[in-house]
C-alpha cells in the first residue's frame, strides 16, 4: 500500500509542476507562488506521514476521512486546471506540426490566461462544493415519499405508513445532536412502522454508544427493525482474537435493542392488524465478495404463508438481483442501502448519475423486474468522505397500496 502510494504521490507532484504554470501564468507574485507550494507540499507531507503510520488496529474514521477531505478539496480538483492547459497545449502542438505559423506565433498569453482563469475557477467551484458538503451538505436530510402497490395487500395495511433509514455509519459524526433534525424529521411522519438497513456503525460497537438516546426518540406504532450491514461485523479492523470480535457485533446488537430496535438474523416478524398480516423479513449481509454472503432466505421465510404479502429488509442491492428476484419465496419488496449514492452526483427529478452506478447499476430509487421491487436508499449518514454533494441523505416514507 505504501508502495503504490509513492508512486500515486510521484505522478501527482508531477502533475503539480504543470499546474503551477497555471499559477505562474497568472500572477507575478512571489508570496502567491510561494504560498501555493508551501500548502501544496503540507498536504502531501501529510499524505505520506498518515499512509506510513496507518494501522487497521486504529479503529477511528476521523484520520481518514481528514484525508479524503484534503485530497477531494486542494487534489482532485485541480484536474480542471490539467484539462484545460492541456487544451492549450494541444493547440499550439497541432499548429506546429501542420506548419500553420512559426514558433513565435505559436503562443497566444491570452488564451493561456483565459484557460487558466476557467481551470482554476472551475477547480475552486468543485473544492467549494465539497467543503458544503462537509459543513451543510451531510445535514440536508431529506424525506422521500414513494407509494408502493401490492396487489395482495390485506385491506387492514391500506395507506399504512413505513419509513426506513439506512446507513447511519454513527461513527463519522462527532456531535449526536446534529442529527437531531433529523430524528424529528423521521417522527412528524408518525409511521406506523420503522425499518433500518444496515452499517450503523462504521467498525466498532462503541461509535454508536453516544446515539443510543438520540435513536431511542424514533417513535413508530408498531416498532421498529433492523439488519446488519457489512460494516457492523468489524471486518475493517483489527482485532486481538475471533472471540473480541464476536462480542463487538453481540454489544452493537444490543446497543440497537436499547434504542428500541429488534434486531432480524435470517428470520420474520408478522405485523397483525384486525386478523390480517404483514410480514417483515430481515436478512444479515449478502454482497458480492469480498462482501460478507451470511444473509440466508430461506431461513427468513420458514412458516411464511406463500401467499402473504412480505417485505424484505436486506442492505446490499446486488442481493436482489442475485438471489431474491429470482428466489420462489415470493418476495414482493427489498428494501437496500449500502451504496449512499456515493454521496456525489446528480439527484435531480430527471436526470440521476453517480459514479457508484458503474459498480451498483441499482442504486437509488425504486426499481421492478419480474414482478418484484427493489427500493434502494441514498443512506442517513456518511463515509469516508465525511459529507454530501448532490445526492442527500434519504429517509424513505413508502405508504402502502
Amino acid at each position: 500500500m505504501q508502495r503504490n502510494f509513492l508512486i500515486i504521490a510521484a505522478v501527482f507532484l508531477l502533475l503539480e509542476a504543470y499546474i503551477y504554470q497555471a499559477i505562474r501564468t497568472l500572477t507575478d507574485n512571489s508570496f502567491i507562488r510561494i504560498g501555493y507550494w508551501v500548502i501544496t507540499l503540507a498536504v502531501y507531507g501529510f499524505f505520506a506521514y498518515e499512509i506510513s503510520n496507518f494501522s487497521r488496529a486504529d479503529r477511528s474514521m476521523m484520520r481518514a476521512q481528514i484525508m479524503i477531505s484534503l485530497f477531494l478539496i486542494f487534489i482532485l480538483p485541480k484536474i480542471f486546471v490539467v484539462l484545460f492547459l492541456l487544451i492549450d497545449d494541444i493547440l499550439r502542438t497541432g499548429g506546429y506540426l501542420i506548419g500553420l505559423a512559426g514558433s513565435s506565433e505559436n503562443f497566444f498569453p491570452e488564451r493561456r490566461k483565459f484557460l487558466s482563469i476557467v481551470g482554476l475557477g472551475l477547480g475552486g467551484v468543485l473544492s467549494a462544493l465539497f467543503i458544503d458538503g462537509i459543513t451543510f451538505g451531510k445535514y440536508r436530510h431529506k424525506v422521500r415519499r414513494v407509494r408502493i402497490n401490492f396487489a395482495s395487500l390485506p385491506k387492514s395495511f391500506k395507506g399504512y405508513k413505513i419509513i426506513q433509514i439506512s446507513d447511519v455509519h454513527s461513527g463519522s459524526f462527532a456531535d449526536p445532536s446534529k442529527l437531531e433534525h433529523a430524528i424529528n424529521l423521521i417522527n412528524e411522519q408518525k409511521p406506523d412502522l420503522v425499518l433500518f438497513t444496515g452499517d450503523m456503525v462504521n467498525n466498532v460497537a462503541e461509535e454508536f454508544k453516544p446515539f443510543i438516546p438520540l435513536f431511542s426518540k424514533i417513535q413508530a406504532k408498531d416498532g421498529k427493525f433492523a439488519v446488519l450491514g457489512n460494516h457492523d461485523y468489524g471486518d475493517y479492523v483489527k482485532w486481538n482474537s475471533p472471540d473480541e470480535k464476536k462480542q463487538n457485533l453481540a454489544t452493537l446488537i444490543d446497543y440497537e435493542r436499547q434504542a428500541g430496535f429488534d434486531m432480524l438474523r435470517n428470520e420474520h416478524r408478522i405485523i397483525e392488524k384486525n386478523g390480517e398480516k404483514l410480514y417483515i423479513l430481515g436478512v444479515e449481509n449478502w454482497g458480492l465478495k469480498p462482501f460478507p454472503q451470511f444473509g440466508r432466505i430461506d431461513d427468513a421465510l420458514k412458516d411464511v404463508p406463500e401467499s402473504a404479502t412480505k417485505i424484505l429488509m436486506s442492505h446490499d442491492p446486488t442481493h436482489f438481483d442475485y438471489v431474491v428476484k429470482k428466489h420462489p419465496g415470493n418476495i414482493h419488496l427489498t428494501l437496500s442501502g449500502h451504496t449512499h449514492g456515493m454521496q456525489f452526483g446528480l439527484d435531480l427529478k430527471n436526470v440521476k448519475w453517480s459514479p457508484v452506478q458503474y459498480k451498483y447499476p441499482k442504486w437509488a430509487d425504486l426499481y421492478e423486474s419480474e414482478g418484484k421491487m427493489l427500493y434502494v436508499n441514498r443512506g442517513f449518514g456518511v463515509l469516508a468522505y465525511p459529507g454530501r454533494v448532490g445526492v442527500l441523505p434519504e429517509i424513505t416514507l413508502f405508504e402502502l397500496a
